[in-house]
């Protein structure tokens, strides 16, 4: 009897083994690359919200199509990504004074998990997608065009994320809280020598305005944004 248990249990170990391998064997590894043209949307304690610019960045990582029936597949990726906003006049940005042209770059390590659905179409297939995301923030910095403090003439800082902060507590400035979540789509096209292009939208979700000294905003800060995107599935 402990024999055939222990026959049984290899059995399993193989069969697990050979299917996993017979799936990963059909996962296409892909590398993506492109634009981002990101914006935040931005709100103070009495809902006036703050007239932001698109700013431009950059996003590029690595992706995992895994069929999961006939022309569907679930597409997680690892993505370094830059976002932010740009405003004029700014007023007050995380404790400090500002007054002119004011951008912002934050940078984020973005986890997607996109679910596609792939059609063929003349020689490629069409995508077309929808998922939530995760990301983290890293840091990033910003740049300004005028008063700052009480420092004029322009002036640029570097960007750092925290929960929780003080009001003039270090001389970095603050974005936002380093966690975010929301939602993707995209459209594009894989052509059959597997090269693609797509466009990405996206929407945050989450307030990431950090407290201050304890006590949790009544403003509003969510990242948002669209993108151009060109692949390659190897």
């Amino acid at each position: 009897m402990k024999k055939k248990n222990q026959l049984l249990k290899a059995f399993m170990v193989a069969a697990a083994v050979s299917i996993s391998g017979a799936a990963m064997a059909q996962v296409e590894i892909g590398i993506r690359a492109g634009a981002n043209f990101s914006n935040a949307t931005i709100k103070d304690a009495n809902d006036k919200k703050a007239d932001t610019k698109l700013n431009p960045g950059f996003h590029a990582g690595v992706t995992f199509d895994i069929p999961v029936a006939d022309e569907f597949y679930v597409q997680p990726g690892a993505l370094f990504s830059t976002k932010g906003y740009q405003v004029k006049d700014a007023g007050s940005f995380w404790g400090n004074t500002y007054e002119g042209n004011l951008k912002v770059s934050p940078s984020y390590i973005e986890v997607p998990v996109n679910f596609l659905y792939k059609p063929e179409l003349g020689a490629g297939k069409l995508l077309l997608g929808a998922g939530p995301y995760v990301a983290y923030g890293l840091g990033g910095k910003w740049k300004a065009d005028g008063r700052v403090g009480n420092v004029s003439g322009g002036t640029d800082g570097k960007l750092e994320f925290k929960n929780d902060y003080k009001d003039g507590s270090d001389d970095k400035s603050i974005y936002g809280k380093p966690f975010d979540a929301g939602a993707n789509l995209l459209f594009g096209y894989e052509f059959a020598n597997k090269l693609s292009f797509q466009l990405n939208g996206q929407l945050g979700l989450l307030n990431i305005v950090p407290n201050n000294d304890g006590k949790k905003p009544d403003a509003k800060t969510k990242n948002s944004g669209f993108g151009i995107s060109v692949g390659y599935k190897f």
